[in-house]
């Protein structure tokens, strides 16, 4: 026998909030509904092992540098849209680019709906949102 899966909470008034939008700000408009995250890739140190004899001290050296770098992608499924940025680093400022960067990728004619975890940086005071109009540049603070 099956078991029924149930929609996760998180997404369980997602149709009626896409609802909401379609018939408020996005009147008229298409709706792109589009999802993020952000991942790190690079050099991270294991410690070192070797083997010995019993009461031997064998050097044991290993890399100590780390580097690495972030990538934050997003998606747009229906319209076969996709926006990524490779950062050095993963706050505010890097999320704030990568939404201009999504911005470039949404039509003209179209409201975006972006789906993204809780991470700090999505959830910071420092955060601004760019909304496309008529006049380039417009932003609003949430």
């Amino acid at each position: 026998m099956r078991k029924i899966r149930r929609r996760p909470r998180h997404l369980k008034n997602f149709p009626a909030a896409v609802a909401e939008i379609a018939a408020g700000p996005a009147k008229g408009k298409v709706i792109e509904i589009w999802f993020q995250d952000e991942a790190r890739i690079g050099q991270k140190n294991k410690i070192t092992r070797r083997w010995g004899k019993r009461g031997s001290r064998p050097s044991a050296p290993h890399d100590q540098r780390t580097r690495s770098a972030y990538i934050f992608g997003a998606i747009c499924p229906r319209q076969g849209k996709a926006a990524a940025l490779v950062m050095p680093w993963c706050d505010t400022h890097a999320m704030n680019q990568h939404l201009i960067e999504i911005s470039r990728n949404v039509a003209d004619n179209a409201h975006a709906i972006l789906i993204m975890d809780q991470a700090g940086w999505h959830m910071s005071n420092n955060f601004v949102v760019q909304i496309r109009r008529a006049i380039p540049h417009q932003s609003r603070r949430l």
